[in-house]
């Protein structure tokens, strides 16, 4: 009786926030999968999804390299940040990372208040970036701790926000309550002629019901109260967007206007096109991960997230490697940090089974502090399981075969 077992695993995982990098989170389960089977092609392919790690796995798969420097963090302390270069000659585009200048992560626990917090960081990379002379610019979104409509960043460009009386706005959310004009015109020069893809998650949108404030607005610190009072100070700059901004985008509900804390907005407004962040970072060729193809070549799947929840489904890393594993017949596990409420709708989109990496009751810092041991014993008892169904089944199939003689 022979046992069929995966023979090519694809590791396709995103970062675990605040704890892990994707590439961490690949690696830790690829050990845990070759306790198991010493043999198996592991192949790994951490997902860049425009948050954490965004810039370092571009640069990696494209053999780019990072430009460190130090800009404005989100709490206007300076942070040590970085931009990825990636290609050669006039082809040279700049990867820049939004959580690497204004991520939640950069927020210190006692001041996380996304009425402060402040994009003014991300503007000064993108600028590095221009002034560097990159053809054009790719802006990933994700993991913030800012909602300030992009406005920081726009300042930081050269954009003045003013209010009622012709004077300049302060920096953060709690400030666009005051906001009344853009004024354009000292935007920096190369932005006319450097195209800017700003890769988001397509379902946050910037006001409503929705909007960024009230869905993320408490992840990021806000109390209820300033959720009411961010919501209608990003619908007062929507308004200024819509007079002032580029015509004919839907800077309200379009697609990707609230990644990032609105982010996605306010760069619209001076030219920046939104688009789908797995779109902009698997499609276009810039990444260099391949991932369709490395799919089509695998057994299994595995990836991963540090939650699985009802919110996965709706542009999460996981939900995208389903959905194109399950267009090549390729069956997908996932592991998590935690299962929460509407973890079992992930079936719906293509994923087999899920499995928490917490097989204890554990606090969630010891949880964070031994996150890639977690990981790596996680992926040797989903493999064990996985041979023992294989097993199960080879069984059933012998019996079936002596029975029919």
């Amino acid at each position: 009786m022979s046992v069929r077992v995966p023979q090519r695993i694809l590791v396709a995982p995103s970062g675990f926030k605040e704890s892990l990098d994707a590439v961490s989170v690949a690696g830790a389960i690829a050990a845990g999968v070759r306790r198991t089977l010493p043999g198996v092609r592991v192949d790994i392919a951490p997902i860049a999804d425009g948050g954490e790690g965004t810039a370092r796995i571009l640069a990696a798969a494209g053999n780019g390299r990072l430009h460190e420097l130090t800009v404005c963090g989100p709490t206007g302390d300076p942070v040590k940040s970085h931009w990825a270069e990636v290609g050669v000659g006039r082809n040279r585009i700049g990867v820049v990372e939004m959580a690497a200048a204004a991520g939640l992560a950069l927020v210190p626990a006692g001041q996380r208040d996304p009425g402060a917090t402040t994009t003014f960081g991300v503007g000064q990379l993108i600028a590095a970036a221009l002034d560097a002379g990159v053809s054009a610019i790719l802006v990933g979104c994700g993991d913030s701790g800012t909602c300030d409509g992009g406005a920081g960043a726009l300042q930081a460009l050269g954009a003045r926000v003013l209010d009622d009386a012709g004077h300049e706005i302060g920096r953060g959310g709690g400030e666009l309550a005051r906001a009344a004009s853009l004024d354009l015109t000292g935007l920096h020069p190369r932005l006319r002629e450097t195209e800017m893809v700003i890769a988001g998650n397509p379902h946050n949108v910037l006001t409503g019901p929705n909007g960024v404030a009230r869905v993320f607005g408490p992840q990021k610190g806000a109390t209820p109260v300033q959720v009411d009072e961010l919501a209608a100070a990003l619908d007062v700059w929507a308004d200024v967007l819509q007079r002032d901004g580029l015509p004919d985008i839907d800077y309200r509900h379009g697609p990707g206007s609230g990644a990032s804390g609105g982010l996605g907005a306010g760069l619209a407004a001076i030219g920046g096109i939104l688009r789908s962040r797995f779109d902009a970072l698997l499609d276009s060729g810039l990444s260099g991960i391949d991932l369709d193809h490395r799919i089509g070549k695998a057994d299994l799947v595995i990836t991963a997230e540090g939650s699985i929840d009802f919110q996965t489904p709706h542009g999460k890393v996981p939900a995208e490697v389903a959905r194109r594993a399950q267009l090549r017949g390729v069956p997908v596990v996932a592991l998590a940090g935690s299962l929460g409420h509407g973890a079992p709708s992930v079936h719906d989109v293509g994923i087999g089974a899920i499995a928490s990496i917490i097989a204890v009751p554990m606090a969630l810092s010891e949880a964070v502090a031994n996150g890639e041991q977690l990981l790596a014993d996680a992926a040797e008892r989903t493999m064990r399981m996985i041979l023992l169904g294989a097993a199960v089944s080879a069984r059933a199939g012998h019996r079936k075969r002596k029975k029919a003689v």
